[in-house]
């Protein structure tokens, strides 16, 4: 039986003879005998790739020629393809033929030892869609810090930037690391002091990482672990004080506080900017208590300041009568300026009896 095969332009026609490649067809028509076991396969070279079961065959005998470029790529290999320079697709370990004919073809081998790629069109590379099979993209933001470890060891810390790694090729892991100043809400600290008072503590911790990988390397979560460090601390600190002595000195407690913190920070590459107390909160009754002690201590202040002004007061009042009494002209004008101020504010009226008391107020005026 005779079968009727046409290939048509920008086609070649493969003809197989008992499952062996015998030879390739340009456009026109052919026939494929089937008493001889022979069959034509059309390939369409505007595909791009050559798709075909027998690839490995087509690529051994070189019947395609100088129409398809062959690409042989070993498990330590990768290629970029581009395609009418412009960035395509990366291409994987193995065999694979490329038609030439109808664009133009450019291929970029690299050994890949080291799994970072380095290209002058990293970006373009590591973005494209088709590329993400075979390279990892990492992109560092500014303020951040990426720890990269390959086969569980520490190769270095990735500075802002884009950055791309073949896949499959080691184990690989990154860690962004914030380098930016954070803030520890350390709220409703439940402490009891040195005299069994419990008190609710509120604070807050201003830090950063000043050491990336000491972070990532010592503890899970270096945030976590310093939270923990200063719940510890606070306790530590505040247990060996008195509530008194604690409210009397804050400022002083905030910074023994903070200094036990840093020396502990630092472990965990950690450095401490700033902290603070923003609240004491103390039990019920024990506010009761506090506020009848301050309102007492308060009132006995105003007293004692009263006392002060009272006694002052006498004390003015007993040297101007020692004065008026050595000198009687001074004596007269305040008797004057008494007179003067009662008659600017009400109407003064004298009362003309005896003819010596008449005579001792006009005298007076």
């Amino acid at each position: 039986m005779i079968r009727l095969v046409r290939v048509k332009n920008a086609e070649v026609g493969l003809r197989f003879r008992n499952g062996r490649l015998v030879e390739a067809l340009q456009p026109g028509w052919y026939l494929a005998r089937t008493i001889l076991d022979e069959t034509v396969d059309v390939l369409r070279e505007k595909d791009l790739f050559v798709w075909h079961e027998e690839i490995d065959q087509i690529a051994k005998t070189g019947v395609l020629g100088d129409r398809v470029v062959t690409v042989d790529l070993k498990d330590n290999q990768r290629a970029l393809l581009w395609v009418d320079e412009r960035f395509y697709t990366v291409l994987g370990t193995g065999r694979q033929l490329i038609w030439k004919t109808q664009k133009n073809i450019r291929i970029e081998e690299f050994t890949v030892e080291d799994p970072r790629l380095e290209h002058r069109q990293l970006f373009k590379i590591g973005k494209a869609p088709m590329a993400k099979e075979l390279l990892e993209a990492v992109q560092v933001e500014q303020g951040e810090t990426c720890v990269y470890f390959r086969d569980g060891k520490f190769v270095a810390e990735l500075e802002p930037g884009f950055y791309a790694f073949w896949k499959n090729i080691s184990a690989l892991k990154f860690i962004m690391v914030s380098r930016k100043e954070k803030v520890l809400d350390l709220s409703g600290q439940e402490i009891i002091t040195a005299d069994k008072v419990s008190l609710r503590l509120n604070a807050v911790a201003s830090f950063r990482i000043r050491d990336a990988l000491k972070s990532v390397s010592v503890s899970e979560s270096a945030e976590t672990a310093l939270y923990r460090e200063c719940q510890l601390i606070m306790r530590a600190v505040v247990g060996a004080r008195k509530i008194d002595e604690m409210l009397a000195a804050k400022d002083q407690l905030a910074e023994e506080i903070s200094a036990a913190l840093k020396s502990k920070a630092e472990a965990y590459g950690i450095e401490i900017c700033g902290f603070g107390i923003k609240d004491i909160i103390l039990p019920g009754k024990m506010r009761e208590i506090m506020n009848r002690v301050v309102a007492a201590q308060k009132e006995a202040e105003a007293n004692q300041i009263i006392r002060r002004e009272e006694t002052a007061a006498t004390r003015s009042q007993c040297n101007t009568a020692k004065m008026l009494e050595a000198n009687p002209t001074l004596m007269r004008l305040r008797e004057l300026e008494l007179i003067e101020k009662v008659a600017e504010k009400s109407t003064l009226k004298l009362v003309l009896g005896e003819k010596g008391l008449s005579e001792k107020l006009l005298n007076l005026l």
